[in-house]
């Protein structure tokens, strides 16, 4: 495969094709980063790359035993991992996008709502709360008792308060409203997680590990308050930090105050190790792949004229050409050029005149029998002759 002519024969389209899927890859992996869905999409990347070679190189048997396998493979995926596809498929909803999901105002709650919090750490009640994004968190939760109210401090001190049945768990927060009370998290796999971190914290990052959605830990035996944030636990020192944080979260789900100049330094600056390393393996298997796509291309060619008898002259034209398209795989139509492609034409029956010769597939020499011609203009050739 000459992938220094496939390269040098970029189309529009080629570039575009890559950069799309560049942008999805790259939402993926962020997507499944540090999730036991991410070790699998590794696995099946791997595997894509092995399959990919195997076909490239010819390898009979091992290409008929990996087209078996993603057959199988594609269902067991849909299977396992359904509740990861349907998230991904609910970020992409233009609904969401476009911010028709219904907001509360934060201000209103949140001072409260975090002053609760540090009085809590004060007195060594131990809580657990979630605070939802734009991403549903009910696939990852056990749904405990419903309620409705506000996030005060006397709603979340009662909720926790170590007599309270329902201190057992997590509260969930959406728009502004306190929903669920007793929920249950799943835990973070991580087994790299400090030994001091009981249960609390290792359900928060469980669910920062799935999810956008904050949670915040308040320590019943160090009376220390943390939040747990895109994979990531931070503590928090005071109540107008966590305020900020929070904040800071929730502001560009309501409206974004970013000025397009920062726009744009996010869009290349932000995770740029991760988004050139999603653009070269995007562009590797694209090269890889290319070589099999269905391509056409069009060429100029001179016309090179045979057995002109000696007592005939062209007036004209002079140097004729054509242009010729032809269609077959990649890797053998981005090779072409007029050096490897010949168009000839016998003028054996010229006479004084003008006289039409017929230009056919047949009166071109094309490298190999892989490509074929579709179309000729002109199809004939009027010459003059004296």
């Amino acid at each position: 495969m000459n992938l220094f002519a496939i390269i040098a024969n970029l189309r529009f389209q080629d570039i575009l094709d890559i950069l799309l899927l560049t942008i999805v890859a790259y939402h993926l992996l962020l997507w499944f980063r540090g999730t036991k869905a991410f070790k699998a999409l590794v696995g099946l990347i791997v595997l894509g790359i092995v399959f990919t070679f195997a076909r490239t190189w010819g390898l009979f048997l091992t290409t008929w035993v990996f087209q078996i396998f993603w057959q199988v493979l594609v269902i067991l995926l849909i299977i396992l991992f359904q509740s990861e596809i349907r998230q991904v498929l609910e970020r992409v909803n233009p609904l969401q996008a476009i911010g028709l999901r219904k907001i509360s105002s934060p201000e209103k709650w949140i001072p409260g709502f975090t002053q609760a919090i540090f009085t809590m750490a004060q007195r060594r009640l131990g809580a657990l709360m979630i605070i939802e994004r734009k991403d549903r968190v009910q696939e990852f939760i056990t749904a405990g008792q419903s309620l409705e109210g506000d996030p005060s401090p006397q709603l979340l001190m009662s909720i926790f308060h170590k007599e309270s049945p329902l201190h057992d768990g997590a509260a969930l927060i959406q728009n502004g409203q306190v929903t669920q009370v007793a929920c249950y998290i799943p835990l973070s796999p991580d087994e790299g997680l400090p030994k001091e971190w009981g249960t609390r914290h290792r359900a928060a990052l469980g669910l920062a590990e799935r999810c956008d959605a904050l949670v915040v830990v308040v320590s019943e035996e160090r009376g220390e308050v943390s939040l747990a944030r895109e994979r990531k636990m931070v503590q928090v020192e005071n109540p107008q930090k966590l305020s900020h944080l929070i904040l800071e979260a929730i502001t560009p789900i309501i409206s974004s105050k970013k000025i397009l100049r920062e726009r744009i330094s996010s869009l290349f600056l932000h995770l740029w190790q991760l988004k050139i390393g999603t653009l070269i393996l995007v562009s590797i298997l694209w090269l890889l792949l290319a070589g099999q796509q269905d391509f056409e291309i069009t060429l100029n060619v001179p016309v090179e004229i045979k057995n002109l008898p000696a007592t005939k002259e062209i007036l004209e034209p002079i140097n004729p050409k054509i242009q010729i398209t032809v269609r077959g795989l990649r890797k053998d139509a981005s090779i072409l050029n007029d050096k490897n492609v010949l168009a000839e034409i016998d003028l054996s029956s010229a006479r004084l005149g003008k006289k039409v010769f017929a230009i056919t597939p047949k009166n071109i020499k094309l490298p190999n029998d892989r490509i074929h011609i579709i179309n000729i203009k002109p199809f004939q050739l009027e010459f003059m002759f004296k």
